[in-house]
């Protein structure tokens, strides 16, 4: 299944027009322009066909000739501009077009067609199937009961859908917008459908007064985490979020928060290929003391069913302190993790069953290891120690390439500080820059979380 994004942006776009908000502000510098949510499924179908989408369209070099489909969720314009099945019109020999969609939104579409025009009306309600045939095989729907309607007072909002769309050839899509908090109905429809691509809501941000049925990013990370429970989203299931708003804060922020959810955050005209072999995560967090870096990495493991934690700090007689750090950190992970105690990350990693994700934390007591036994301190200057431990960092970089698991590495930042005093700090700050730098080249994202703040790194040619 290719899906094509017409839209990513809510009911205004974003940045909205009118508004100099921080959000606004940092888009409208960037360049960047989202209009309201619209997709184009294997070009044969088109959900959601808006103002903006067929513009947007035309932006891409994207025919729409071969749509044979429109489904409508509903009738809010931003979902629906008519005027399209008149455009249409105006062209002659085209295929016949079939809209699906609630009755209130198929009878704002009536009166722009022509008694010939080549076009079938569907109404569709939630709980109904339907099959479309189409030049590329046919795909199945299924009509869900959106919530977007928590005040009861909007006939339209009160028939809005969510479509679970099946492909021929074994891609499945759930399109979920506009919809708030997923209800009971909504689980029970979505259970076990293993879906390999989520369009979802994200209209809100931080703004959580809204009282309409929308996301924000409060409701939406456990409206997912009901997802996962109930076998709907999956390690392997693409989620994007859509309808997005200036109530999100900008976008490079809203990518970090929305990547340890598991949600990825895409532009209008990129394309989703649910066909596409999924390239393992392999994430880099780095930090000082106390900077949150540990939290951080933890919440994007989190996104994983399976999840193997190679522990390098080890034990340390006599050493209480350490000791309830090591148990603090133990406290805190899931019963369900499997945890590896052990300085062989690179071995580690070649290990079979790791699960779908790997959570390494962390490189600085990795290295200390490497130093200790290659008998480092006393001898910082001796090259043979030094090429015994960048042999070292060579197999970690390349176990962590290798390895078919997704992998989130914590690692520290030393290098911002006062120059050592000691020799065996020096070498230590050293040995670890050269490892950080190495493990970054080739991990994308590569994270800074400072005072409990993440920001993500662009890549460079350093």
């Amino acid at each position: 299944m290719r899906i094509r994004l017409l839209g990513t942006g809510s009911a205004d776009g974003w940045p909205n027009p009118f508004c100099e908000c921080r959000s606004c502000t940092s888009e409208r510098r960037a360049g960047r322009t989202r209009v309201p949510t619209s997709a184009l499924v294997d070009d044969v179908i088109m959900i959601d066909s808006g103002p903006t989408a067929p513009y947007t369209a035309s932006r891409g070099g994207i025919s729409l000739r071969g749509v044979e489909h429109v489904v409508l969720t509903h009738g809010h314009p931003d979902h629906l501009a008519p005027s399209i099945l008149l455009w249409r019109e105006w062209i002659s020999g085209l295929p016949m077009l079939h809209v699906w969609g609630p009755a209130m939104a198929i009878d704002l579409c009536r009166d722009w067609v022509g008694p010939d025009s080549p076009v079938e009306f569907h109404v569709i309600a939630a709980g109904d199937r339907a099959s479309l045939a189409t030049a590329a095989g046919t795909y199945d729907i299924h009509a869900l009961e959106a919530n977007h309607d928590p005040r009861g007072n909007d006939a339209i909002a009160g028939e809005a859908l969510l479509f679970d769309v099946q492909s021929p050839h074994d891609g499945r899509l759930l399109y979920a917008t506009d919809t708030g908090p997923f209800t009971p109905r909504i689980l029970d429809a979505i259970t076990d459908r293993r879906y390999d691509a989520v369009l979802i809501d994200e209209s809100f941000g931080d703004k959580t007064d809204h009282g309409t049925g929308h996301f924000d990013l409060v409701s939406l990370p456990a409206s997912l985490q009901d997802a996962r429970a109930c076998a709907a989203i999956t390690d392997t299931t693409r989620v994007v979020a859509v309808h997005l708003s200036h109530h999100n804060p900008p976008a490079a922020e809203l990518r970090t928060r929305l990547r340890s959810m598991g949600v990825e955050l895409m532009d209008d005209l990129d394309v989703l290929d649910t066909n596409a072999t999924a390239t393992p995560l392999r994430h880099l967090i780095t930090g000082g003391a106390r900077s949150g870096k540990s939290s951080f990495a933890e919440a994007q493991a989190s996104t994983f069913e399976a999840v193997s934690y190679i522990a390098t700090g080890g034990a340390r007689a006599g050493d209480l302190e350490w000791t309830q750090r090591i148990e603090a950190h133990r406290e805190r992970r899931p019963s369900h993790w499997t945890t590896v105690e052990t300085t062989d990350v690179a071995a580690a990693l070649h290990a079979e069953d790791l699960g779908s994700a790997v959570l390494v934390d962390c490189i600085g007591l990795w290295l200390t290891a490497q130093l200790d036994d290659a008998k480092a301190w006393g001898r910082e200057t001796d090259p043979t120690m030094r090429v015994q431990v960048l042999a070292r960092i060579d197999a970690l970089v390349d176990a962590v390439s290798a390895c078919p698991s997704s992998i989130i590495l914590v690692t520290n930042e030393v290098g911002m500080d006062l120059v050592p005093a000691d020799p065996g700090g020096r070498l230590f700050r050293d040995m670890l820059g050269i490892a950080n730098t190495r493990l970054a080249s080739i991990c994308d994202p590569v994270t800074l979380v400072i005072a409990g703040r993440a920001l993500d790194l662009p890549r460079s040619t350093a």
